[in-house]
């Protein structure tokens, strides 16, 4: 099993993806100049929504699949939003800064930073409309096999690349397959007809030739650590990108983060899914923060494992794994820490749930992240 993430485009950006065979984020006034620095001059909050991008790019591994999401644009026809597919990723989050020297910036007539290669997968002609995918329910049993991650990005809005779960990755090639009648494209050079609102085959071999800068955003992270400042999706990133050095994983078979939980926009930090053997899987919501635990963090995971036994677990069964990573307490003797974890084991006592409690701590410009038996 992968990850299936979804990316947003519109009339344009859609054609050249097809044809160079690549996906991208990007804001379109900023230039990254915090890679592999411990230093920016970007306003807080524009280097957070970089950071924001950056994170959603790393939870991607090669063998993911993705789906593009055409914007509505009745200017051009484009009645409502639609999802076409399916790809795979070739090739990891890469930077490719946003200055002149851009691959194609000026046909995509906007900045795409940071950027992954893709590969043909079973590319179908026709796209899903967005009323086929999120408010058809005629073949529905149950509200929690609605497509509820989509749901709530339309709602919330604002992510240009959303993962979405198993189940509704299972669903959304079924929807769009059967959209296609089974038949999907031959070949590996497609473009965007936008008369006909297809993907067909394209003539000509597009060869993809921009910047491939790998992505180092530690030296920024250990710099937010040494004075004292908010690091929290810097973290975010950071850990996406090592996840199974981090937990030793061996399975994982599905990331993501700031999964969508509720329609009140609660945003589960970290979420993966692996396997624990032939038969039996687990779910870890991870609630992450760069200060130190804080009594409020039991209320905000409660609300994260409700929503799971609610929505996730009736469409794949699994053992939910909460886990709190969060500031390293030098001072264990009042081990207040026990007393905040303590209420939501006693609480969850009857579904057998414990919460894995994990510090990090820098040191000599090294993360390490422990585990704290309590």
């Amino acid at each position: 099993m992968a990850t299936t993430h979804v990316f947003v485009v519109d009339t344009n950006t859609f054609k050249y993806h097809l044809e160079y065979l690549f996906a991208g984020t990007g804001a379109r006034e900023s230039y990254v100049d915090f890679n592999n620095s411990s230093n920016t001059n970007l306003y807080y909050a524009t280097e957070n929504n970089l950071l924001g991008m950056i994170a959603d790019g790393s939870r991607i591994r090669i063998g993911d699949f993705i789906i593009f999401y055409l914007q509505q644009n009745f200017s051009q026809g484009i009645q409502e939003g639609k999802f076409y597919g399916i790809f795979q990723v070739s090739q990891v989050l890469f930077l490719d800064n946003n200055d002149n020297n851009q691959f194609l910036k000026q046909q995509l007539n906007k900045s795409l930073t940071f950027r992954i290669l893709i590969q043909p997968c079973a590319v179908y002609s026709q796209g899903v409309t967005e009323w086929e995918a999120l408010d058809e329910i005629r073949h529905i049993q149950s509200p929690n096999q609605m497509l509820w991650s989509l749901i709530y990005r339309k709602l919330k809005g604002n992510r240009g690349n959303t993962m979405i779960t198993l189940y509704e990755a299972e669903r959304m090639f079924h929807l769009i397959s059967a959209k296609n009648n089974n038949h999907c494209l031959s070949g590996n050079n497609f473009t965007f007809d936008i008369t006909s609102q297809k993907i067909i085959n394209g003539t000509n071999n597009h060869q993809y030739i921009g910047r491939m800068e790998q992505i180092n955003i530690f030296p920024r992270l250990l710099n937010k650590y040494q004075n004292d400042l908010q690091f929290e999706t810097h973290l975010q990133a950071y850990i996406l990108q090592n996840i199974e050095n981090i937990f030793q994983e061996e399975n994982i078979e599905w990331i993501g983060n700031e999964v969508a939980c509720g329609v009140g926009m609660q945003r589960i930090d970290i979420m993966f899914s692996s396997s624990i053997n032939q038969i039996n899987r687990k779910i870890v919501p991870i609630e992450l923060k760069s200060t130190y635990t804080y009594p409020e963090i039991i209320f905000q995971l409660q609300r994260y494992v409700d929503w799971i036994h609610q929505y996730y677990l009736p469409n794949i069964p699994s053992i939910i794994e909460p886990i709190v990573i969060s500031r390293f307490i030098e001072d264990k003797t009042t081990k207040f820490y026990v007393d905040i974890i303590s209420q939501f084991n006693y609480f969850n006592n009857t579904n057998n749930l414990r919460i894995r409690y994990i510090e990090f701590i820098i040191q000599n410009s090294n993360i390490n992240f422990t585990e704290v038996n309590y």
